[in-house]
């Protein structure tokens, strides 16, 4: 996760299920994969099961997935119906329990071995978790609270409060000598603490037995033991490390790409390693060699804009966590931007448009709208004066952004002038931004419409409705011929509408479309979108099978 990730609650919406009137489809568009990413959406916390098998928590997967250690395979799968929101990390009582945290709710999750599920709120940011050998449970916070908690495992008595302002202890483990261990996210090492010892003071370095286990990490995430009593960790930086405890010392097991987040240990003291930002599942043996077990890739893929780079139409796809870029042609990596570790002045984009060469992403977890110079990788402009921006277009040197805004009846399609910011219309869930000249077009994922908000350069009022009854449109763009191409998430389906006359046909079906987003984050999550090129190529961002998809147009 990240080091500063503040989630905009997002409110109830009421999301329209009208069946469509009128949709013809002639000529359907067969589904082609561009690119095809992770099989989870991010992994987070790991462990292996009492059944022997790895159990891996996606957090914006909103699941846990179980996974066959020798061949990969995801072999289940535990989701909303097993009581499953958000989760970040899990672990496994004396009993054969399953307990996981969810970030957002702060709640502890148990699923006891015969599937009862129980569960008791800690507080938000409820994060890291782990037994001691004699039983004993804890959990920390990180992001939305900071602090360490001792949870009854049968999660009836109230959680013992134990401390605070530890600076975000992530990823813990108990070890030999009784002490508990973990990074501490945002200062660069791992600690050791007598839990008993804390007072629940302000000031855990005074009101507890903390000791500095190693530092001079980049961004520590999370530490283990092996069976030799060894401790590990990884770092953000890629780095699988072993800390000699006496010394501090350490020795670098094997570099992976940036955006570690945990590992487990199976009998064999085989170390699974997992990844936040590219969602794969590593396997470090005891001699350091590695081998990938889930492949990593696309998590979370929402914007897509094209542009032409060198005779190569660059698809630049926004991950959330990164910034991603593609070969049309052949759906080839050509770059990466990883944001979330500090690597770039960049926020995660959720969606991205074409601005000329430039690119313009918004971050509803950040409420940040900035253009972007891909060619020098300089930001040229950063707005933070939006609440939970869903998209935003370049429009007659204007941007115009979709803002969820703060609350009820804040939603609204916002122009930012140099005379300050102009409503152009109000919405429930404004979602896809279209333009074409002095043409602007605006879909509303609740309400199910398709709206024309500004006709040759005057803004309508009201907006002029162009098609109705959609069925959660997000992701819009204007096709070569002048038409409207809609990506409509709740039906899984693109759809191309005549915006003079309102006319809609299908162009596509069964698209990867539609992920459900987690408690506390917007209704639009990924944003699935669309874009044209120049050579009338189509892509599809397909957040929920974590693909790009490549059609022909006309």
């Amino acid at each position: 996760m990240r080091r500063s990730f503040a989630f905009v609650l997002a409110g109830a919406f009421v999301l329209a299920g009208t069946a469509l009137l009128g949709v013809s489809s002639t000529a359907l568009a067969k589904p082609s994969v561009l690119v095809e990413g992770a099989r989870l959406h991010g992994s987070n916390g790991v462990h292996v099961g009492p059944d022997g098998r790895l159990y891996v928590a996606s957090f914006l997967g909103n699941e846990i997935a179980v996974v066959n250690r020798r061949s990969g395979a995801i072999v289940g799968r535990l989701g909303a119906s097993d009581g499953v929101d958000g989760p970040d990390d899990l672990t496994f009582g004396p009993d054969g329990s399953l307990y996981w945290t969810s970030l957002i709710t702060g709640n502890v999750v148990r699923r006891a071995p015969s599937g009862d599920i129980t569960q008791q709120h800690v507080a938000p940011g409820v994060n890291p978790i782990t037994f001691s050998d004699t039983g004993r449970l804890f959990v920390a916070l990180d992001f939305f609270g900071d602090g360490l908690y001792e949870v009854d495992p049968d999660l009836t008595a109230p959680p013992r409060h134990i401390a605070s302002n530890l600076g975000f202890l992530n990823g813990m483990d108990w070890g030999p000598d009784g002490r508990l261990y973990g990074p501490i996210w945002t200062q660069g090492r791992v600690v050791s603490i007598d839990v008993d010892s804390c007072t629940g003071a302000v000031d855990p370095e005074v009101e507890c037995d903390l000791q500095t286990v190693a530092d001079g990490f980049f961004i520590p995430t999370a530490v283990k033991f092996d069976s030799l009593g060894r401790l590990h960790a990884v770092d953000q930086s890629g780095e699988v490390v072993r800390i000699d405890v006496a010394t501090g010392d350490t020795e670098v097991l094997a570099v992976l790409p940036p955006g570690l987040d945990n590992l487990a240990f199976d009998a064999q003291d085989n170390l699974y390693v997992s990844s936040a930002t590219d969602g794969f599942i590593v396997r470090v043996a005891p001699d350091g060699q590695t081998r990938s077990l889930l492949p990593g890739g696309l998590i979370m893929p929402g914007g897509v804009a094209v542009l032409s780079e060198g005779g190569v139409e660059s698809v630049y796809v926004g991950d959330l966590a990164s910034l991603r870029r593609f070969d049309g042609g052949t759906g080839e990596p050509l770059g990466v931007e990883r944001p979330f570790l500090g690597f770039s002045d960049l926020h995660g984009p959720s969606s991205v448009s074409a601005d000329g060469s430039a690119l313009i992403f918004s971050a509803w977890f950040s409420s940040a709208v900035q253009v972007y110079d891909p060619a020098t990788g300089t930001v040229l402009e950063s707005h933070d004066d939006f609440v939970s921006p869903l998209n935003a277009v370049r429009f007659q040197g204007d941007l115009v952004v979709a803002e969820l805004g703060a609350g009820p009846g804040a939603a609204r399609v916002v122009r930012k002038t140099s005379g300050g910011p102009v409503t152009l219309a109000s919405m429930t869930v404004p979602s896809g931004l279209a333009v074409s000249g002095g043409d602007l077009w605006a879909a509303d994922r609740a309400t199910g419409a398709i709206l024309q908000v500004v006709s040759g350069g005057v803004t309508l009022s009201p907006p002029l409705e162009v098609a109705a009854g959609l069925d959660r449109p997000e992701g819009m763009a204007v096709d070569l011929d002048g038409s409207l191409l809609v990506v409509e998430t709740g039906k899984r389906r693109l759809l191309r509408v005549d915006p003079s006359t309102g006319a809609i046909s299908v162009v596509a079906r069964r698209l990867e479309v539609g992920l459900d987003a987690i408690t506390g984050t917007v209704p639009t999550y990924a944003m699935s979108s669309v874009a044209v090129s120049a050579s009338g190529a189509i892509y599809v961002s397909g957040d929920k099978g974590n693909v790009v998809h490549r059609f022909r147009g006309n």
